[in-house]
């Protein structure tokens, strides 16, 4: 598990990538970003990033366009040129050039795309249709989820939430072709379309895998009904925010019992997962309503959910004409997408979630220096003693408490820029021309990997993100901060920009992460990464009051007319939010104290000023509202218009920086506070 810090929508046959084109050098805070004739006490968001909205429409191939994803532009043109250069067949080429090049090059061929159209999954759907029977499906389950093929759940490695130094097997709900189950249960006219228009694709798509269409109908309306039935027996992600929910330890004879019409043993032993006596089932009651599926739907009905799903979790791999339905409903429809983005950023982009830590390797070696790392480490440094000072000044919380929570954040890890051992995939088969194939290889080689781990201790040093992208995470059962080589460059960190600058863009984000270690979820791990409950009644009771304060608050607020934020779905996220900008205040005014910094202006802005518009431009953004809506539907993460509005209206030190008075919309009398 871990906390990630952005909203991350991909959309079936394309992921939100940036536009074409070379991007233009990006600095840490742009006053032609502004639009000063708004007021920054009215709306702050549309007072930094007014100027920044105009200069920059939402490019054809996006639901998003924000500063995320225009560093992710700049970050996809570096790896497009190593991408490039390594698909060209040269005798110097090395080993690692030769795996990145012809997993690109094999992704850029879309013209053997086209000429072997279904050929790829051929097996796969031979596989479904040769199913003679339930007792089979254990062994097929198997042989599809090492090939990342989903199906009805998901089983894998994760660590032990009560021994954290400990690996355990898991099984997850899954299995679910719309975003959530709400999609499938709410009585919404926005839910009813989506799902009307989810039968069309779905049928579509059939229709292009050869099915007549009255029988491409048929299976369409009965991989609803299956899916339907999954999603009544699913947790919502509100519901999965409680990590002592989702900790259920079970022998496999208490599994079995759980669904008595699949062989889970069989399963495991065809998955090659090592002897277990115990594993965590997630989602208990999920289980148990897999069962009424199984036990209640024919085998045929099974097939067609099955063959579904091969043919969603390729079609982004496949001939045009699947990409384009893919795309269609996944991008389109969804989140707003007018138009499919390049091939080039699509390779770009699946080479780099593929094989991520191979791609970084030649990434971080063009974008990261040592004094960058250096200068990172300060900062979080001066983040941990703000938070650390901000602990034991807190008016809420009993001493005990607070000496626990100290002793937590002394021993947070700090990692920065990139694996210590990345993976070079060097144990992989990558072949010219077989896109598909080496997909299915990178994943069998993945969960070789992953099932590897249970019963072993756990490696700290692994990421969960590869070094290009431009995110930052917290793990709670590591205690550690991961902040990829990605996201240290302009307009988050900029080694040429003031401190005032650098500590409200990615010192914000630094605290973000920092206080995801004390958040509605975090707060429940201890010192050693443990889900175990150490704060008093009288401090766990506090802590619920001001979190009910952003809960309602958060509410308050619609990012498309008819939909509301969910307060405790994003309740983690706002937390880190606000709890990250003022420790992120804190350390900046630490850091200036009693220097000449501390009182010079630059572009007419203070210190105080200049921190606050150097957060607020990391989050300019164009969306569609379709992806507003997906966002707000599904997200942990609030919309970020609303990740700047309400954590500056909450502290008293933007009120001051900008004059604000009581009573204006940035300047509640009420504001809400946790950390």
């Amino acid at each position: 598990m871990k906390h990630s810090l952005l909203v991350c929508i991909v959309s079936g046959a394309a992921a939100v990538l940036p536009s074409a084109g070379a991007a233009a050098p990006a600095i840490g805070f742009d006053p032609t970003a502004l639009e000063t004739r708004v007021d920054p006490c009215v709306d702050f968001y549309a007072y930094a990033c007014g100027g920044w909205k105009a200069r920059n429409p939402l490019p054809s191939d996006h639901a998003r366009y924000s500063r995320f994803e225009e560093l992710d532009e700049r970050n996809t043109l570096v790896v497009k040129d190593i991408l490039e250069k390594a698909a060209v067949s040269r005798a110097e080429r090395s080993p690692l050039e030769r795996r990145l090049g012809d997993f690109y090059g094999a992704c850029m061929d879309e013209a053997h795309a086209n000429e072997v159209r279904l050929a790829p999954v051929a097996a796969d759907l031979a596989a479904v249709d040769e199913l003679g029977s339930m007792r089979s499906l254990p062994a097929l389950l198997a042989d599809r989820a090492t090939k990342g093929i989903p199906g009805f759940f998901a089983f894998g490695s994760e660590q032990d939430a009560q021994d954290s130094a400990k690996v355990i097997g898991a099984f997850s709900q899954g299995g679910l072709g719309l975003p959530s189950k709400d999609y499938y249960l709410d009585d919404t006219e926005n839910a009813k379309t989506i799902r009307a228009k989810y039968l069309v694709h779905v049928e579509k798509m059939f229709t292009l895998a050869g099915e007549a269409p009255a029988r491409a109908r048929a299976d369409a309306a009965t991989v609803m009904a299956v899916e339907t039935m999954l999603a009544r027996g699913s947790l919502n992600r509100e519901e999965r925010r409680d990590p002592k929910r989702l900790y259920n330890v079970k022998t496999l004879a208490e599994l079995q019992a759980l669904a008595p019409s699949f062989d889970f043993k069989a399963y495991l032993a065809a998955r090659g997962a090592p002897p277990l006596a115990t594993v965590n089932v997630r989602m208990p009651a999920y289980i148990q309503h897999l069962e009424q599926v199984l036990a209640t739907r024919p085998l045929p009905d099974v097939q067609t959910y099955l063959r579904w799903h091969v043919l969603r979790a390729a079609a982004p791999l496949l001939s045009q004409d699947f990409v384009e339905q893919a795309f269609d409903f996944q991008s389109r429809t969804l989140a707003g997408t007018k138009e499919l983005a390049p091939r080039w950023k699509r390779c770009a982009n699946l080479t780099t979630s593929v094989i991520g830590e191979a791609v970084g390797i030649a990434f971080v070696e063009r974008t990261f220096g040592a004094d960058g790392k250096a200068r990172m480490l300060t900062m979080v440094n001066d983040l941990e003693d703000a938070l650390r000072e901000d602990i034991r000044r807190l008016e809420w919380m009993t001493p005990a408490t607070k000496e626990r929570a100290l002793a937590k954040l002394a021993v947070i890890d700090n990692k920065i820029g990139y694996p210590a051992h990345p993976r070079d995939y060097a144990q992989v088969d990558i072949r010219p021309r077989d896109l598909v194939g080496n997909v299915q290889r990178v994943f069998a080689y993945e969960g070789r990997r992953d099932l590897g781990k249970i019963g072993r201790p756990v490696d700290k040093s692994e990421w969960e993100m590869p070094p290009s992208e431009v995110n930052a995470y917290f793990s709670p059962p590591n205690n550690n901060v991961n902040f990829p080589a990605g996201i240290l460059q302009p307009p988050f960190f900029d080694r040429a920009m003031d401190d005032a600058v650098n500590y409200g863009a990615i010192g914000m984000i630094i605290g973000h992460e920092l206080t995801h270690g004390f958040d509605d979820e975090g707060r429940q791990y201890d010192v050693g990464g443990n889900l175990k409950d150490w704060w008093s009644p009288e401090d766990g009771k506090a802590f619920d009051e001001r979190a009910s304060c952003m809960v309602e608050q958060y509410g308050r607020y619609a990012p498309v007319p008819d939909l509301h934020i969910n307060g405790r779905l994003t309740l983690g996220e706002n937390v880190a939010d606000n709890g990250g900008l003022r420790i992120a205040y804190d350390a900046l005014m630490r850091r200036l104290a009693g220097t000449p910094e501390a009182a010079r202006r630059i572009d007419g802005f203070t210190p105080a000023q200049r921190f606050f518009l150097g957060m607020a431009q990391g989050w300019c953004e164009n969306s569609t509202d379709e992806v507003l809506r997906l966002i707000t539907k599904t997200d942990e993460h609030t919309v970020n218009e609303f990740r700047v509005r309400v954590p500056v209206s909450n502290m008293p030190e933007f009120r001051e920086a900008f004059s604000c008075q009581v009573g204006q919309p940035m300047a509640p009398a009420n504001a809400c506070r946790v950390w």
